[in-house]
């Protein structure tokens, strides 16, 4: 009899003595914001609930602090104190309706905690932090022993099927075991056996509280991709002793926080650090866990068939698709909702004290707020524009039973995904597209392509509603001579692919300037080849140094020169993503583009380029000038039909033209879908 289950290895059971996980899929650590919302836990058992009839094998939840001190923020949630337990049944309760496990994630911040109370193994600043942590002394050491141990009974006494303990990332026990932050001299510091005490005797404390048919999942910084990290031979010296000490599985944990190596952005190859967990497999005997931008059910299943890993973690992804198991195992990978790994609404949220949600399925996180109730009352609605915003409105109000025709002008859906898509670094942007249009066919709404619209033609058919989600118009600046032959504007370059010459000023540097800079100075896209980008980014995959950090290349090789040039004086792209801003920042300049804040544009004329900086006024000879310098609204055939009393909804950028902001129109297409 043949095997046709499609994902074999990520599908399989996994045995763990005393209990076992119906599929070697673990939903990682992700914190909502949630946790510290008002009535957040209920929200919070919604949430996970979703993802546990998605069938997930094995959830973690995000960190929760086993004491104040610990605290991600002042008011970040806590599991000291027996009061607490009752509101993480609601959650435990949900998502044992289906065979998913959950584990609480144990997570003492340390010196990453964002107030004046935090502790670390030494009194060093991060400097990601303003504020410097106190030394904790040898009582404090054990009393934050007992207060994981605390938890971990506390966690058992929710209904929770185990722990994680955190570990990796930078965060307390990791600085402990890293010479980077121990600098100690008494028994919890100097060699390996000291560094490592610490997040040995919790898990000792641990498991002899909670008893052996508990799950203990230690997170172990497999690279630290810091100065001052650890060695392999430490790696695996205290990977044993966790083992011994009585852990049930080994998860994986990349890159301290501070660590200048991108690791789960978009740009990051799918599974581009999983060859570090294979170099553990082997040295241990409890399952391993791979991580890190494995986000489709074919790149976990090679990772685990290639004995990379036992299990693989996916964290973001289950924000993208609660049902991405469900989908995975119905050999339904096209209707998967892929996650981007673009962290704007997830990451960027919660490091701006925000609920995190996710850019590709704005209901994550609002399971029980943003709904798609089928409708009592059907309408014919028309919606113009196939772009994020015009899509998302398309299929969500079709999936309520709307009847729904969508136009768009071009020969292919997308809008200015289509254009993102092709710069290097943004390959996953495909998905979203692919994803989208499984969705059209699958709600039956009736695309028509290469069809304009006008006034008349969408008064003459009777519609109920009409959407418009018509996009921008690229912003022409007044710039004497802007129409100058050798001006071409974003469009021209990543639309009409009109020839760009060896010199070559940008004006404008927010996330669209970036994208043109990179899109010509990447001959080759890094994300789709993962030695490169390793290389590039001075990742030692011999493991010849600590924290496994090679040089940076600096010497990427393009045959431009390059100027991204902006009129505010602050630092070039000091306004995109918060946790992916300084990536695309570095790469710019590991490529020797220039980057010029506080420019005046005078004039473009035959030698190129005129400008004043700090009041001189200089000519930069360019082949090429390219106008990236924001968008206007297309909304002229909203306002006709408005004016003439249709039934008319204004989305996306057609609304607000800002940066392209495909969070927004997603959102906001969902929003109005969910109540039209």
């Amino acid at each position: 009899m043949t095997n046709t289950t499609p994902y074999p290895h990520l599908l399989s059971p996994l045995d763990l003595g005393f209990t076992t996980l119906q599929n070697r899929v673990l939903m990682g650590s992700m914190h909502t914001g949630l946790e510290e919302e008002p009535q957040g836990f209920k929200k919070l058992a919604a949430f996970y609930e979703a993802r546990a009839k998605g069938d997930v094998g094995l959830i973690v939840t995000g960190g929760i602090s086993p004491n104040f001190r610990g605290r991600v923020a002042p008011m970040g949630s806590e599991l000291s104190k027996f009061w607490h337990v009752n509101k993480h049944k609601a959650i435990t309760d949900a998502v044992h309706k289906y065979p998913t496990k959950i584990c609480l994630q144990l997570l003492h911040t340390g010196r990453y905690a964002y107030h004046p109370f935090s502790v670390s193994a030494s009194a060093i600043k991060a400097p990601i932090n303003p504020f410097k942590p106190k030394a904790l002394s040898e009582r404090k050491i054990h009393s934050t022993i007992k207060d994981f141990a605390k938890s971990s009974k506390l966690a058992q006494e929710a209904g929770y099927d185990g722990v994680e303990i955190m570990g990796s990332e930078g965060y307390l026990i990791n600085q402990f075991s890293c010479k980077r932050t121990n600098h100690r001299t008494d028994k919890w510091g100097g060699s390996i056996e000291n560094r490592m005490r610490l997040g040995v005797e919790i898990v000792k404390a641990v498991r002899e509280k909670v008893g052996k048919n508990f799950i203990i999942i230690f997170r172990l910084s497999l690279l630290d991709l810091v100065e001052g990290g650890n060695t392999w031979d430490e790696i695996v010296t205290m990977a044993k002793a966790i083992e011994a000490a009585g852990a049930t599985i080994i998860n994986t944990g990349i890159g301290w926080h501070e660590a200048r190596v991108p690791t789960i952005a978009t740009s990051v190859p799918r599974a581009a650090f999983t060859w570090v967990t294979k170099r553990l497999m082997g040295e241990v005997n409890v399952p391993l866990v791979a991580t890190n931008r494995i986000n489709m059910p074919d790149v976990a299943e090679r990772v685990l068939a290639e004995g990379h890993s036992d299990m693989v973690s996916m964290a973001r992804p289950f924000l993208a698709d609660p049902d991405f198991v469900n989908k995975a195992a119905a050999g339904q990978a096209d209707d998967i909702n892929t996650c981007i790994g673009c962290n704007q609404a997830c990451l960027d949220h919660v490091f701006e004290q925000k609920r995190a949600t996710c850019l590709v399925n704005p209901q994550a996180c609002y399971e029980t707020e943003l709904t798609f109730a089928k409708t009592p009352e059907p309408k014919n609605i028309a919606v113009i524009g196939a772009g994020p915003a015009g899509l998302a409105f398309s299929c969500y109000a079709a999936q309520r039973g709307h009847k729904v025709t969508l136009f768009d002008g071009a020969s292919e859906i997308g809008g200015q995904f289509n254009y993102a898509k092709q710069v290097p670094g943004k390959e996953e942007f495909f998905e979203t597209l692919r994803y989208f249009k499984r969705q059209l066919e699958e709600h039956n709404v009736d695309v028509h392509l290469d069809s304009y619209q006008d006034v008349e033609s969408l008064r003459t058919r009777g519609y109920d509603e009409l959407v418009f989600a018509t996009g921008i118009n690229p912003r022409t600046p007044n710039i004497p001579g802007i129409n100058h032959p050798k001006v071409l504007s974003y469009l021209d370059v990543l639309k009409h692919h009109q020839p760009v010459g060896k010199k070559v000023a940008i004006i404008g540097a927010g996330g669209i300037g970036f994208d043109v800079a990179t899109y010509l100075v990447e001959q080759e896209s890094l994300t789709t080849n993962q030695q490169r980008w390793l290389k590039a980014w001075g990742i030692d995959t011999e493991y010849q140094n600590p924290g496994a950090l090679l040089p940076i290349d600096h010497d990427l090789k393009h045959d431009r020169e390059i100027y991204l040039m902006q009129r505010k004086e602050t630092k070039v792209g000091a306004n995109l993503g918060k946790t992916t801003g300084w990536i695309h920042r570095n790469t710019l300049k590991n490529h020797h583009v220039n980057m010029v804040p506080g420019v005046h544009y005078e004039q473009i004329n035959d030698q190129g380029l005129v400008y004043s900086l700090q009041g001189e006024k200089k000519v930069l000879e360019v082949d090429n000038v390219i106008v990236c310098a924001g968008q206007e609204s297309n909304d002229s055939l909203y306002q006709q039909l408005k004016d003439l009393g249709e039934n008319c909804h204004l989305i996306g950028g057609a609304d607000v033209a800002a940066e392209l902001d495909a969070k927004r129109a997603i959102r906001q297409g969902a929003e109005l879908a969910a109540t039209i």
